[in-house]
This record gives C-alpha cells, structure tokens and sequence, in this order.
C-alpha cells in the first residue's frame, strides 16, 4: 500500500483535530504549524475531508475546522479510501494482460490479496480515538517522573 503526501497530510490533520475534540474550531494556522504541513496545501486536504463528511468548518476570524463525529467513529481506513481511493493494489494494464500466463502469477496475485485485506483490516480497525490514546501513552512514558 502506498500512500501520497495528500493521504499522509489527511491523516496527520484528522489526527491533530481528534486531538483536539471538544475544543471548539481549530485555526488551519494551528494544524498546519503543529504538523508541519504547507498551509496552502493543508487548506485543500481539510476541503476534500470536509466534503467527504469527516469536518465542519466556519469561515472568519473566529473561524477553523473541527471533527463532524467523534474520533471513536472515524477510521483511518475511511480516511484513507476517502484520500487515496481502494485500498488495493492497483491494476496495471501489464499485469490484468499476464494474469493468466502462469500459475506464479496467479499465485502473487492471490497473496497480494491477502496483504491488502490484511492492511484493511488494520487500518479498518484503528480509529482516531485509538491513535489519540497512542499519543497521549507516548507523552506520558515520556515525562519525567520525580518522587520527593
């Protein structure tokens, strides 16, 4: 599975706004310089999830982005599809013209399939709320902790 800087970026947003729930609007400013993300480029990310129903959005001074749902509700799968389209290999016309040649080729395609609907199933199962507790486990194993 490959994924493009545009599905990378969605779910680095996605993830910063989950980490964010409950907040009220986040500024795209806040996002782009939390993630490291070109804002130019994040404004067209948070508008394609937007339109797939992931985001709300209020224009304005007072204006940002903030999840449609709850983090629990949202996959990184649905991200990713919403993103990068199938989650399959895609086809090229040189493999769907030897797909019968032999019974090797018939035997790669058939573990390729396996290794997507295994990467389906994992990015299918984690949701936004699971990478958010992922973060704030890292930051706490992070802290010093000092006994007086």
């Amino acid at each position: 599975m490959r994924i493009s800087a545009k599905g990378e970026y969605a779910i680095k947003a996605m993830l910063d706004l989950a980490l964010h729930h409950g907040k009220g609007l986040i500024p795209i400013q806040a996002i782009a310089a939390r993630q490291g993300i070109p804002q130019r480029y994040l404004e067209q990310v948070l508008l394609l999830l937007k339109r797939a129903g992931f985001l709300q959005s209020r224009r304005g001074s007072a204006g940002g982005y903030q999840l449609q749902r709850p983090p629990q509700e949202i996959t990184v799968g649905a991200v990713v599809r919403a993103m990068e389209g199938s989650l399959e290999r895609p086809e090229t016309g040189q493999r769907a013209g030897r797909r019968a040649a032999s019974d090797h080729a018939r035997d790669l395609e058939e573990l390729w399939s396996e290794i997507s609907a295994a990467v389906a199933g994992v990015v299918d199962r984690v949701s936004f709320a699971d990478l958010c507790q992922r973060v704030e486990q890292r930051r706490s194993a992070a802290r010093p902790m000092y006994h007086i």
